[in-house]
């Protein structure tokens, strides 16, 4: 099998959380010999997901830094279902990276158990040294939406340090046609942006949208309404973080219609934040269209998921296939494993596609 696979992570939220309960809720599966539900792929070309290892953490709140790896991913504002409760000792203590566009300002005014609290005492470490003192090879980015100069603050330290990098926000980095050749440059393969859910509204949608218009029908417009009750949506409550969220959401599902919808007849993204709701999220989803004779119909879904879990399957395959891709020297973004895991990758495929060329590449058929 695999070796192991040093990882950092940038942002210790709910999606993190889930993301290392899930590492140890499944440290016992070791082949693909039967299905093991909620995982896509059990040992992903030579790696388990046992093989995935943190050695850096960053985050600014000061409830997590400073502590154990293993403690921080309860510390409040996460919410997220604990489904692992038993996680040993990681011995990576979460250190402070730089705030800058972290933190949105109207967290100010809601209660330090669902908003960012950070010690402007605390200063921040020298992200680049840390990562080189700690041997890491590939550089996980879960920043805030809207968190644009943050992302691109780690996307460049993991250049300096020669660190592959995954990009699960929406800040365009891996689509980036400036950032795609700064990795490529470099060497280094590069993942993203912004993650799917493993079955989550976008996915849905995309596939719906593409069904429809396979079979002929006509769609006249949709919109998917997005709810939920974490600091993700807390933080999305600023509407001026949420330009590149709302693109990449867009895009995701235009690219799987024959001709995109006019901007007034398509809205995808966030709509609400709901307290009691924490981390679950809510969808409403609605495609109106014409079918045979001009006839209407209309779709109406509703999908209610616990959002971080639900993203956390996605990044270990993620993991995974960046390290095959340092393993095989590719440099660049991984395009197929992007189309398959991220809503904005560097190039869109229909969903069946995006798949095949994940598996070939597994395989070593496709370079990337």
């Amino acid at each position: 099998m695999g070796e192991e696979i040093r990882v950092a992570v940038s942002g210790i939220g709910n999606c993190f959380s889930s993301l290392l309960q899930g590492i140890y809720y499944y440290k016992n599966v070791d082949s693909n010999a039967e299905p093991v539900p909620g995982l896509m792929h059990n040992v992903f070309g030579p790696y388990k997901i046992s093989d995935i290892k943190f050695v850096a953490a960053f985050d600014i709140d000061k409830r997590k830094v400073g502590k154990d790896l293993s403690e921080a991913i309860f510390e409040k504002p996460n919410c997220t279902k604990v489904f692992c409760k038993k996680i040993p000792k990681q011995k990576v203590i979460v250190q402070k990276g730089p705030v800058l566009d972290g933190v949105a300002k109207h967290m100010a005014d809601w209660p330090a158990d669902r908003a960012f609290l950070v010690d402007e005492k605390q200063k921040p470490v020298d992200v680049v040294a840390e990562l080189k003192k700690s041997g890491a090879e590939i550089l996980v980015n879960y920043m805030p939406v809207g968190s644009e100069e943050a992302t691109k603050y780690y996307a460049q330290a993991a250049l300096d340090v020669g660190c592959g990098f995954i990009n699960c926000m929406p800040v365009f980095i891996a689509s980036n046609p400036d950032w795609a050749k700064k990795f490529e440059l470099k060497g280094l393969p590069v993942l993203g942006d912004d993650m799917k859910s493993q079955l989550g509204a976008t996915i849905i949608h995309r596939v719906l949208a593409k069904l429809a218009s396979d079979r002929g029908i006509k769609i006249n417009g949709t919109y998917q309404l997005n709810v939920g009750g974490n600091t993700d949506f807390l933080n999305m409550k600023e509407q001026a973080r949420l330009k590149s969220k709302k693109i990449s959401k867009t895009e995701s599902v235009q690219s799987n219609l024959p001709v995109p919808l006019p901007w007034e007849q398509i809205h995808v993204g966030p709509s609400d934040y709901v307290p009691w709701l924490y981390d679950q999220k809510i969808c409403f989803l609605r495609i109106e269209g014409s079918q045979f004779g001009d006839v209407p119909m209309n779709l109406e879904l509703r999908l209610s998921v616990e959002d971080s879990p639900n993203s956390a399957g996605v990044v270990i395959d993620a993991i995974r296939a960046c390290k095959i891709g340092l393993d095989r020297k590719i440099s660049g973004p991984l395009t197929s494993i992007s189309a398959y895991l991220m809503k904005h990758p560097p190039i869109q495929y229909p969903d069946d596609i995006a798949r095949q060329m994940l598996e070939e590449f597994i395989q070593g058929k496709r370079e990337r």
